[in-house]
């Protein structure tokens, strides 16, 4: 299920929020996202190493996606960039064509997390200092990862955390609204039971998917995958209106929903694709934004 719904992201482009106890494997699973994504082409290629270059880094002119994962110490001038002479990117920009990935995404500063919102939705960020003002690209996909509480261990059940539901409460809450507004799927990742190195793709399945990913992607591009029937954008809506879901929400799930027909090669998403979106997109939403939740 994480596998397909990885795919699916890297099929459309989907912010993700990973969401499980420490160890579990958040990170390993955000950072094989970055690996699932297609190469950079020729324009995006200039685009990146343009950004390095003003950032005084190394410029090797891969056509690998930028990863970038700065640490939840970081300030709102290392992720927005400065503005002075001549301007420097920060880590917004230098992610431009490639993942963002937050670790521990409740622990960054309140400034830094509602920075996020402008660049998700505009792919640009407009740095302003004085009187002068330097825009950005910043048109990046969004891997971030928190635990379910602040122990960590509420996924468990209740016997094993140690956080109070107002504990809990607060540190969901430290991740706005607005800013998970802005994210597609939300999963749960369960403690691994099987043996070390079992869940892993071999190369030749890692191809495999990744080849799927790029015949997905051109078919969404191309507009081989239709939208929703009448009868089935009727039906989402009902059991939209029902969580009181945004305008931004319903968007976002019609497009996680074409990513995934997409990349089952059908014509327009059905039912069933239907519901798996809700599922991704919606049941973690819940928990995360209900007073108290656990």
């Amino acid at each position: 299920r994480l596998a397909r719904a990885l795919a699916a992201a890297a099929v459309g482009g989907h912010n993700v929020l990973l969401v499980g106890a420490p160890g579990n494997g958040k990170s390993t699973l955000a950072r094989a996202l970055g690996a699932l994504l297609p190469p950079l082409d020729r324009d995006e290629r200039r685009e990146v190493m343009a950004l390095r270059s003003a950032a005084g880094l190394p410029v090797d002119g891969s056509r690998g996606r930028p990863l970038r994962a700065p640490h939840h110490s970081l300030s709102l001038a290392g992720l927005i960039g400065r503005q002075g002479s001549g301007g420097r990117p920060g880590e917004l920009s230098l992610a431009h064509r490639g993942l963002l990935f937050l670790d521990e995404l409740p622990e960054f500063r309140r400034d830094v997390l509602e920075a996020l919102r402008e660049p998700l939705e505009d792919g640009a960020l407009l740095v302003s200092r004085g009187a002068g003002s330097l825009r950005w690209p910043a048109r990046f996909q969004l891997a971030a990862a928190m635990n379910p509480c602040p122990c960590g261990q509420s996924l468990r059940g209740r016997e094993h955390c140690r956080c109070t539901p107002g504990q809990v409460q607060r540190y969901r809450g430290r991740v706005s609204g607005p800013l998970l507004d802005r994210i597609d799927l939300i999963l749960e990742v369960p403690a691994w039971r099987g043996r070390p190195g079992a869940d892993r793709l071999s190369p030749a399945a890692a191809c495999a998917l990744r080849r799927r990913i790029l015949r997905a992607r051109r078919r969404l591009r191309a507009g081989r995958v239709g939208t929703l029937d009448a009868v089935d954008a009727a039906w989402l809506d009902a059991r939209l209106a029902e969580t009181g879901a945004s305008y931004r929400q319903r968007l976002k799930l019609r497009a996680l929903a074409r990513s995934l027909a997409a990349l089952d090669g059908a014509r327009r998403p059905g039912r069933d694709v239907l519901l798996e979106s809700l599922d991704l997109g919606l049941r973690w939403r819940l928990a995360l934004s209900a007073p108290g939740a656990s």
